[in-house]
């Protein structure tokens, strides 16, 4: 059976296969990935452990004399991603205040908007990419999470930046440069484990999402992740095209609502009270739009990857 290949076919398949099979498992049988032990460990609990892995394998493809390449695309496709969110949400209060328009409310757009998915973009610039794209996700990472969505809602005073966090957030790359640097034989032994946790990660993250969700948040949600990558793809996309002078793929790549983006409308509330009677319709908008995002990106990735050329290209099927 030619079960790799036929993967390999499909837009991001090397994620989006596993990521959809755990969602479905996660949906039909929850059951079989709470067992315990190894098997939890591996097809449930492990996403942090096998992005962890990949960015050693990534770090130490990166040579100290090449770094200023990934913080550099890491910075400028950040900086887009959060722009893409702060500024519609910007618009859309200032015309239509805190009820927002069609549904989608300012607190809406900013949590879902100004995070990404980490674990998509490591997966997708897995097979798309090079080191420096997968290398520019030590920056990337802090918009995994509702920090930028805090300093969007003009709550910088009360939130604080966690050094520390973002520390363990890139430990396990700056291990693999350390590694790679010391010995090119090393290098090349890890070279493959960039390529090989990929569909254990994607699986992982399947297995946190709840196809149920989209019930829940309707058509807004719906409306609302279609925005999400419509957004991020304007901004993310034209910031790697016209700033970067790359072809657009790893800014496509950011076009994701973060699975952890579910609690932000709860953590903003708790910062500003007024915000608290919309916490529940935005939490089901956000879940939904984590999910319709996982299943959009990828194809638009792949799309841009395909058009305008990727590092990856000969890991891509033939058109």
């Amino acid at each position: 059976m030619k079960i790799l290949k036929t993967v390999q076919k499909i837009p991001g398949g090397l994620m989006v296969v596993p990521l959809f099979l755990g969602a479905i498992i996660n949906l039909l049988f929850p059951e079989i990935l709470d067992v315990g032990g190894m098997t939890t460990a591996t097809f449930k609990t492990g996403a942090s452990s096998f992005i962890g892995a990949s960015l050693m394998c990534v770090g130490s493809q990166i040579t100290i004399n090449r770094v200023g390449e990934p913080l550099k695309r890491g910075f400028v496709l950040l900086a887009a991603k959060f722009l893409a969110g702060f500024l519609p949400t910007l618009l859309v209060s200032q015309l239509f205040g805190a009820a927002g328009v069609l549904g989608i409310t300012p607190l809406m757009l900013l949590a879902a908007v100004t995070n990404s998915n980490g674990g998509m973009y490591l997966g997708l610039m897995t097979q798309f990419g090079d080191e420096n794209d997968l290398g520019a996700q030590s920056l990337l990472g802090i918009n995994d999470g509702p920090f930028l969505t805090l300093i969007g809602m003009g709550l910088a005073g009360l939130a604080s930046f966690d050094y520390m966090a973002l520390l363990g957030s890139v430990g396990t790359l700056l291990v693999g440069i350390l590694l790679g640097n010391i010995d090119k034989d090393i290098r090349e032994f890890l070279k493959p484990g960039i390529l090989f946790t990929l569909p254990f990660l994607a699986f992982c993250l399947g297995t946190g999402l709840n196809l149920k969700n989209i019930v829940t948040g309707g058509l807004t949600g719906i409306f609302l992740g279609i925005l999400v990558v419509a957004l991020t793809g304007l901004f993310t996309i034209s910031a790697d095209k016209l700033i970067l002078r790359r072809p657009g793929y790893a800014g496509a790549a950011l076009c994701t609502t973060a699975g952890n983006a579910v609690a932000t409308p709860a953590i903003l509330a708790e910062a500003a009270p007024n915000l608290a009677g919309q916490v529940e319709a935005a939490t089901a908008a956000v879940a939904t739009a984590v999910i319709v995002t996982a299943i959009l990106c990828p194809i638009v990735t792949s799309f841009i990857a395909k058009r305008f050329g990727c590092p990856g290209a000969q890991r891509l099927p033939d058109k």
